[in-house]
């Protein structure tokens, strides 16, 4: 694929993600590899940078079994996180989204830097703080309906990212336990360890694949280790929590559709 067209894709999806309108999938009309579709990636995240954002970690998608089951996906990838992306707690979702839905997560942000070939126990001794989070995917494709290529291509459907409070124990971050409720009715339950067994796996693959771009992380990163349960629909008016080990708490909104917009 020609950096021409690698530059036209990336600003087809930038510019249906600020009209807020589906299109088809990227496979439906190009051969698309996952090399070019990282290099997509890569072409729309400098038209995010270009604009002012500033790129702040990584998100990485499908490193849980519930994830691929639920969108037909049997290996991982990643995408970036700029710092447009981030929320607070308690916070209302970004009114451009398109079809949004949230999956709970475990954060990692990183003290020290990594790059090529890491061990888990590498990663989890770079590591500053673990927190709880919320990831909110929104992809540019209807129905979320796409191949592996195209996710990655549209930065693996990362929209935002709720920065909740820090976890405590760091050494058991397979065992943590996370409870997922929509409107106040559990939806979802896992563990850590359905992050690939342990979310620092995860990083050891980002690592070699960023080093692969020449790229790695650096102090002050984060990675967002992957949905630990399946993703939930986000419709106007619902709210998302997510529960840690029965007391860390970390929660999103959405706001209900204006009266004029409603059917």
């Amino acid at each position: 694929m020609t950096s021409e067209e690698i530059a036209r894709l990336a600003s087809k999806l930038a510019e249906a993600r600020r009209q807020r309108v589906c299109c088809d999938p990227i496979s439906a009309d190009v051969d698309l590899t996952i090399d070019d579709a990282y290099a997509v990636q890569q072409a729309g995240l400098v038209l995010r940078l270009e604009r002012g954002e500033r790129l702040v970690g990584w998100k990485l998608g499908y490193t849980s079994l519930a994830m691929r089951e639920q969108m037909g996906i049997d290996e991982p990838n990643f995408g970036p996180l700029t710092d447009a992306m981030l929320m607070a707690s308690g916070d209302d979702v970004a009114s451009w989204l398109i079809q949004p839905r949230v999956e709970p997560e475990i954060g990692l942000r990183f003290a020290r830097p990594l790059a090529g070939e890491v061990t888990p126990d590498e990663v989890m001794a770079a590591v500053g703080e673990a927190f709880a989070a919320l990831e909110v995917v929104d992809s540019i494709y209807k129905d979320f309906r796409f191949t592996l290529e195209d996710n990655t291509a549209d930065g693996s459907s990362a929209a935002q990212v709720v920065i909740g409070p820090v976890l405590a124990g760091v050494d058991r971050l397979a065992d943590v336990r996370v409870a997922l409720r929509h409107n106040d009715e559990q939806v979802g339950s896992a563990t850590g360890s359905a992050a690939s067994g342990h979310p620092a796996v995860g990083v050891t693959w980002l690592v070699s694949q960023l080093a692969r771009r020449g790229q790695q992380l650096n102090p002050g990163d984060i990675v967002i280790t992957g949905g630990l349960t399946k993703a939930i629909v986000l419709g106007p008016g619902d709210s998302v929590e997510a529960v840690f080990d029965d007391e860390t708490r970390v929660s999103l909104h959405r706001r209900a559709a204006p009266a004029e917009l409603r059917p």
